[in-house]
């Protein structure tokens, strides 16, 4: 072809290429992949081809990060296969974007194929509430989860509601918890003792005069207004002798606590009587010697669940053995419970010694629901020293998540904690052994009486570095995934008491002493062989 008397040269055509790698300060990322931690400003991006490429033909319009546009300047960079482009603006911090490097013509190759990867910016890990002294955040913690209970319990039976927004949907199990933190409560003086007194005349009341109950013991979740059972699955519309073992742990706390020679409290400990009297432990045992958690009037035992050790319902046999009315037989809690020693584990976890349970412990709330009354200090038997099973507990659980053998994001000897919980996905109970990358504040909080400076750096970091996010009205938001950016919007009551129980006791022993005041769980303690502080 002839152009102005001159023959014009035909454009070679570009060698086909790809992406090798593309990186940010120095770490790589592959395609389709995602890097963390990376800064907001002065983000330079590495791209490394197969090839080496013409700098002079260079398509910035084939380059995009979403949420951007015209966002590149190059950067000069000497290696003839590497294109570096800079982001003009500054990022936000804890932002996930996406890099999209389109296929075809750029830079002197034909790219056979579109790229992209995503990169998460930094989080902000300055302080999101000015600091206050250890004690006043303790106290506050305190004061805003206690609300839950206090602010959004059931109108009609004050007791605590399933969690946020559950309507009449009330928990038997998170109510024991719920009245344990009104002695908190009044003691920390967020409350009058005479209002505290009231609040649990009305639950005490409802309980015992009004609330459905099989063979006296109560089924997981009721109708606050009615109190009538609300099924928690198809067959488990009646009683759980779990969730009871939970919410009379509780009344036999407050029972103690309530002992004044007035009309309110003398009502209260009358009818907690009533109720405690009144639960036929023996018959769950269903003629063995193990106890079985659920019976139901149209299913029977067809559930069919064992109440075998070990994992959060030692409180059911204590309480067993302890009751003045249908008590059972220390046979039944070696046999059933401890399974003659079955529930032994010995086995060392980040090198700590794990006396009890599955490997690794099992979620936190193991530590917690038996202990929230019963105290583990000096608490031993044949089978266990439980102060050390649950220091133990603790201690591989903040281990496990400062090593994180997974790589979640976040996890840190900071940021740790694995329960029972809601996550990204829906409900689970985290564990070593099931670790969705789910941290529950609850569970670090909750163990403060036995991993005292692990949970206060955890409750400090949830607070200040995380709070803008985490917590709100009712203190500490249920869960978070740092790795997916999602922090949960629910509270759930089971999650919220043992906050302020645990961190009570604590710094008191305030829910230990008065249930350990008790004098048929005293009898109940030494049928079964333990030995504790007398």
């Amino acid at each position: 072809m002839l152009s102005c008397g001159k023959e014009e040269q035909p454009t070679a055509p570009s060698p086909n290429g790809f992406v090798r790698e593309f990186s940010i300060a120095g770490r790589a990322v592959k395609n389709n992949g995602t890097l963390r931690d990376v800064d907001t400003k002065d983000v330079v991006i590495n791209i490394s081809f197969s090839s080496e490429i013409d700098k002079s033909r260079i398509d910035l319009s084939r380059f995009s990060i979403t949420k951007m546009s015209d966002v590149f300047e190059l950067v000069a960079n000497p290696d003839p296969m590497t294109l570096s482009l800079r982001i003009k603006e500054e990022l936000t911090t804890f932002d996930t974007y996406t890099l999209t490097v389109l296929k075809g013509e750029n830079c002197g190759l034909k790219l056979i194929d579109s790229y992209s990867f995503k990169f998460v910016t930094k989080m902000d890990e300055s302080d999101k509430f000015d600091r206050v002294s250890e004690d006043a955040l303790l106290t506050l913690v305190q004061q805003k989860t206690f609300g839950y209970f206090w602010e959004h319990g059931h109108p009609v039976s004050g007791l605590a509601r399933e969690r946020l927004n559950s309507g009449n949907t009330v928990t038997t199990g998170g109510s024991g918890f719920g009245v344990m933190t009104l002695p908190v409560a009044i003691e920390r003086g967020f409350i009058t003792r005479e209002e505290g007194a009231v609040r649990m005349q009305t639950i005490a009341t409802f309980l015992a005069e009004k609330a459905e109950t099989f063979h006296g013991a109560f089924p997981h979740w009721l109708d606050g207004e009615t109190g009538k059972t609300i099924a928690f699955s198809t067959k488990d519309n009646g009683a759980d002798i779990v969730e009871t073992a939970l919410l009379v742990q509780g009344l036999l706390a407050v029972n103690e606590y309530f002992n004044q020679d007035n009309d309110v409290e003398k009502d209260i400990r009358a009818k907690i009587k009533t109720i405690w009297e009144k639960v036929e432990w023996d018959w769950f045992l269903n003629g063995t010697n193990t106890m079985m958690w659920h019976w139901s009037p149209d299913y029977a035992w067809e559930m069919d669940l064992p109440v075998r050790g070990w994992n959060e319902a030692l409180i059911v046999y204590v309480l067993a053995a302890s009751s003045p009315t249908h008590s059972i037989s220390k046979t039944a809690y070696d046999e059933g419970w401890a399974r003659n020693g079955g529930m032994k584990n010995g086995k060392k976890f980040h090198d700590i010694t794990l006396p009890l349970g599955s490997d690794y412990g099992g979620p936190m709330f193991f530590a917690h629901y038996s202990f929230m009354g019963l105290d583990p200090r000096n608490l031993k038997d044949q089978y266990a020293d439980y102060w050390e099973q649950n220091v133990a507990h603790a201690k591989i659980n903040h281990a496990y998540c400062k090593a994180n053998p997974k790589k979640h994001y976040g996890y840190s000897e900071r940021c740790w904690g694995l329960t029972a919980s809601d996550y990204h996905g829906g409900y689970t109970a985290s564990s070593p052994t099931n670790d969705m990358g789910t941290i529950a504040p609850t569970a670090a909080l909750a163990s403060m009486p036995y991993t005292p400076q692990e949970s206060k750096k955890a409750m400090e970091y949830f607070y200040y570095v995380l709070g803008d996010k985490l917590f709100g009205k009712y203190g500490f938001y249920d869960a978070f995934t740092l790795g997916k950016k999602w922090f949960a919007t629910s509270y759930i009551a089971i999650d919220q008491g043992p906050i302020v129980v645990m961190i009570e006791n604590y710094r008191t022993g305030l829910l230990w002493d008065n249930f350990m005041k008790n004098a048929d769980v005293r009898k109940g303690l030494d049928k079964l062989g333990f030995t504790y502080s007398k």
